[in-house]
C-alpha cells in the first residue's frame, strides 16, 4: 500500500487507487490512513463525520461507508488468494484498522528526512541539512489533504502535520542563512511572512538576511511591522528573543561580516 496525504489524498494498493470520490467515505479513508496500523475506535469515526450531532443511524451509516470503502479495495486487488478486503480494512473490537503494510508514506518519509536535516544541522552540517531539509519539503504538493472534507477529528491531524512543515521549512532557511545565501532567501521569507504576519522566526529570519544584504532599515522595518500586528490582534509585544535580535540590529550589530555561527546562535535563541 502505498499512502500520500502532503496535497491531495492517494491511496494505492497494487498500483490502483481506492479513493472514493463520495466525502464521507473519503474522510473516513483518510483518518484511517493517518492511523494506519492502529485501531481507529467508532466513536472517534463517528466525531469526525459527524461533530457533535450524531444521528441515530449513524452506526448503520458508517458501516455502509466501510462496505463501500471494501469494495474499491476488492476492486483493486480481485485476486482471491491473496489478503480479502475485511483483512485489509479489519473490523477489531470497537473500531476499525488498515492493516495492509504501508510499502511508502509521503508523510512518514517526510518525518524521517526532517530528522534526519534536523539532526544534521544540529552537527553543524549547514550542506547536508538544506538538502536534506528541501527534499523533505519537495514531498508536498499543497495542504495535507486538500482535497478531503474535513471534521474535527481530521483538522487536528491536519495541524500537527502543517505545523511540522512550517518547523522543517524554519530550519531549512536556517541552513541557508548559515551557508551565507542572504539575499537568495529575500523573495522567499518576504513571502513567509506576508501569509504569517505573527510568525516571529520567520520575521527573525528576513531581518537577518536583511542586514547581511545590506538593508538594516528594511530589517527594522519588519520588526515594526511584527510588533504592530502582534500589539493589534493579541495586545502582546514581541518576544524578548526578537527584541534582543531587534536591539543588535539597531546597534549595527549585524552589520559587520562576522562567522557563519553568528545566525546558528540567533536561530537558536529565536527557538
Amino acid at each position: 500500500m502505498e499512502i500520500e496525504v502532503l496535497g491531495p489524498l492517494d491511496i494505492r494498493l497494487d498500483g490502483t487507487s481506492i479513493v472514493p470520490s463520495a466525502g464521507k467515505p473519503r474522510q473516513i479513508l483518510a483518518l484511517l490512513a493517518l492511523r494506519a496500523g492502529r485501531i481507529v475506535p467508532v466513536p472517534v469515526l463517528m466525531e469526525e463525520i459527524w461533530g457533535d450531532r450524531i444521528p441515530r443511524s449513524a452506526q448503520t451509516t458508517l458501516q455502509t461507508y466501510i462496505l463501500q470503502l471494501r469494495r474499491r479495495i476488492s476492486a483493486a486487488r480481485p485476486d482471491v488468494r491473496r489478503p480479502t478486503a475485511k483483512d485489509v480494512l479489519s473490523t477489531r473490537f470497537g473500531g476499525y484498522l488498515l492493516s495492509e503494510p504501508v510499502h511508502s508514506s509521503d508523510v512518514g518519509t517526510f518525518q524521517r528526512l526532517t530528522a534526519e536535516g534536523s539532526a544534521a544541522l544540529e552537527r553543524g552540517e549547514a550542506g547536508l541539512a538544506a538538502d536534506v531539509l528541501g527534499r523533505a519539503l519537495s514531498l508536498w504538493h499543497g495542504s495535507a489533504l486538500i482535497d478531503v472534507p474535513t471534521g474535527h477529528v481530521l483538522d487536528t491531524e491536519i495541524l500537527g502535520i502543517e505545523e511540522a512543515r512550517a518547523r522543517a521549512l524554519e530550519l531549512r532557511i536556517e541552513a541557508d542563512l548559515r551557508l551565507g545565501r542572504h539575499a537568495e532567501l529575500l523573495g522567499e521569507l518576504r513571502m513567509l511572512v506576508a501569509q504569517h504576519p505573527m510568525h516571529e522566526s520567520f520575521h527573525a529570519q528576513l531581518m537577518i538576511a536583511l542586514c547581511r544584504s545590506g538593508h538594516t532599515w528594511r530589517a527594522l522595518d519588519v520588526y515594526q511591522q511584527l510588533r504592530s500586528a502582534l500589539v493589534g490582534e493579541l495586545g502582546v509585544e514581541p518576544s524578548d528573543r526578537i527584541q534582543r535580535l531587534h536591539q543588535q540590529v539597531l546597534g549595527g550589530g549585524l552589520d559587520k561580516p562576522r562567522s557563519t555561527y553568528v545566525e546558528r546562535d540567533l536561530a537558536l535563541e529565536l527557538r
